[in-house]
């Protein structure tokens, strides 16, 4: 009788494997018992290329999904924000999975909330699933921790998705990092920190790999956007499991994942914080890490602006919305990154100057987003004054907006008493549309003024309709529709207005949401969000992430930061040459 033979874990090598910077990276922890992912029986998503239209996030896991909040397949039926189009799956070629044509149909609202409410009570009664807080904490977790990936006996992170129907998941039975994050925060707060530990460690290691696409390799630090446990044989009865990672090069558009890296210092920060343990950021291998991380996004290049160059599709918003360039999406995650890295980097010679270049680069975005992304009816009305063509360093209109790029519905939506920071900022161009991550996320982490940040959850309080709509959170507003959405999105059919990227509903912002409500005392709307939710999802009632107590709350939000202020490397005066004072800089909570 033959046994099978596993030898020692590796990692699954497409090109040549180097070092960090000649340090070996030392192994991850030693491995815990092993657990073996069961498939959900749920009504999960359609494959990458065939998704509905209207689908829930908490399911269906491309981006940034919220896998410790699925408590039921009600889910996927329960969410359609604001629909004006509702449509079956559709195929490659526009065709539904049977190979029929599409068919677009109509919505009974108040008869899909009546019916989320009865499958709701359904569940409850022939489920089992008790009505109780404690019951749905139970059944949220079962569904998470069957979702967990094990690698060489040890947990690493959460399945995208997990549909047993689907033969042929693509990527979604990947570990993502954008994806991992609202789930490693549930492991942290519950007190369960080995997964993420082993997940930041894991990763570590991925990003020494050299990555080649079509014979050109990404600059070195780049974290992968997702990867794959795979068992491989070595003979006939050995094998041995590998780690194998997607950098972009098999990814939709061939686009390196610029948030990975980013997302990855932010979980690092909230371990430590969480757990008080700060033995991990301080190892060799992961200050490194963040090192070159750090490397890749303060290389020199050509742009004039604090801001990091991106190309589409290089973010959760994963193809082609119009949000190349300087998206804010990207920006608040840069600066969030730069501020985690700034706490745990060690105070060594070596490290001198790298914590020199982030506290000027942080003081320098941060004056650029609060002064030249912020939006309001007094700006507007600034703009619509602006001069044209100036050719000088006094310049007003620094960018050479021209006053007729404001799009008609803004000057009725924006509402007195508030504001928000737009969605890009490039020459001769603003993004105008609400980017809610964005926006929440610059209020999480201070990127926004004190006074702004107050002002963009006044302008979500006000605009509730436009961006919660039946279920919270719409990922942007508002849609691009007609010849806008086919020039910008190219014709894009998961991209269609009201749909996935493109306005549609993503239900796993709430967490971040809620977060920045907390911060900013405004415990009333997170409030209002989640009964919201609840009614069309009563049997989810995500009582242990979304009631998160203050003193948790505050460990994941970064406070304003006055030596910042004062090392500011910008001015507020019409010189752009001239250093900022104490006074001045500090001037910039008024804005």
């Amino acid at each position: 009788m033959k046994f099978l033979t596993v030898k020692p874990c590796r990692i699954l090598i497409r090109g040549r494997t180097t070092t960090l910077l000649g340090i070996s990276i030392p192994k991850p922890h030693p491995p815990l018992p092993l657990i073996i992912p069961n498939r959900l029986n749920l009504h999960a998503p359609p494959k990458r290329s065939h998704k509905s239209l209207f689908y829930s996030s908490w399911v269906q896991s491309s981006d940034f999904t919220s896998r410790w909040i699925r408590t039921s397949f009600s889910l996927v039926r329960s969410v359609a924000p604001n629909p004006r189009r509702f449509s079956t799956q559709i195929g490659l070629n526009g065709e539904n999975s049977d190979g029929k044509a599409r068919v677009v149909e109509k919505i009974d609202l108040d008869a899909v909330n009546r019916e989320g409410v009865e499958e709701s009570e359904h569940l409850e009664k022939g489920n089992g699933i008790s009505g109780k807080e404690s019951g749905v904490e139970e059944q949220a977790w079962k569904l998470l921790k069957e979702s967990v990936v094990t690698y060489c006996g040890s947990p690493v992170g959460t399945l995208a998705a997990n549909d047993p129907n689907d033969s042929l998941p693509l990527n979604y039975d990947q570990v993502f990092i954008r994806d991992f994050v609202p789930a490693a925060l549930a492991f942290l707060l519950k007190g369960e920190s080995e997964i993420v530990k082993n997940f930041l460690l894991n990763t570590l290691q991925l990003q020494s790999w050299e990555k080649t696409v079509d014979c050109f390799s990404p600059g070195q630090g780049l974290m992968p956007a997702s990867f794959k446990v795979r068992t491989v044989a070595l003979d006939e009865d050995k094998f041995e499991e590998v780690l194998d990672p997607d950098f972009g090069e098999s990814a939709i558009g061939r686009v390196a994942p610029v948030d990975s890296g980013l997302w990855w210092i932010v979980v690092l920060r909230a371990y430590g914080k969480i757990t008080g343990d700060l033995s991990l950021q301080e190892r060799v291998d992961v200050q490194t890490g963040i090192k070159l991380i750090l490397n890749l996004c303060l290389s020199d290049g050509f742009d004039m602006f604090p801001s990091l160059l991106v190309t589409d599709g290089s973010s959760m918003i994963d193809r082609r919305m119009g949000v190349h360039g300087h998206p804010l999406e990207i920006q608040a995650l840069f600066y969030s990154a730069l501020r985690s890295a700034r706490e745990m980097l060690g105070l060594d010679e070596g490290s001198k100057n790298l914590v020199r270049a982030v506290t000027n680069r942080l003081s320098a975005l941060s004056f650029h987003i609060r002064e030249y992304y912020w939006i309001d009816k007094k700006k507007i009305n600034e703009i619509y004054r602006y001069k044209t063509e100036e050719y000088s360093t006094e310049a007003t209109n620094k960018f050479n907006i021209y006053p007729e790029q404001i799009p008609s519905w803004l000057m009725d939506w924006i509402p007195t008493e508030g504001g928000y920071l737009i969605g890009n900022l490039q020459p001769a161009h603003m993004d105008f549309r609400f980017f809610t991550l964005g926006n929440l996320w610059s209020i999480i982490t201070s990127l926004g003024t004190p006074k702004q940040n107050k002002a963009i959850l006044r302008l979500i309080d006000t605009k509730w309709d436009d961006l919660m709509g039946l279920m919270p959170v719409k990922i942007c507003y508002p849609a691009l529709e007609s010849e806008e959405w086919r020039i910008i999105t190219g014709s894009n059919p998961k991209n269609t207005p009201w749909s996935y990227h493109n306005g549609g509903s993503w239900p796993t912002l709430l967490w971040q949401f809620t977060l920045a409500c907390l911060k900013m005392g405004r415990e009333d709307l997170a409030s209002k969000a989640i009964e919201l939710a609840e009614k069309r999802v009563a049997v989810d009632r995500w009582p242990e992430y979304y009631d998160t107590k203050h003193e948790k709350a505050s460990l994941l939000i970064w406070e304003e930061d006055y030596d910042l202020l004062e090392n500011c490397v910008c001015s507020l005066s019409n010189s752009s040459r001239k250093r900022c004072s104490r006074s001045a800089a500090k001037s910039q909570i008024l804005v």
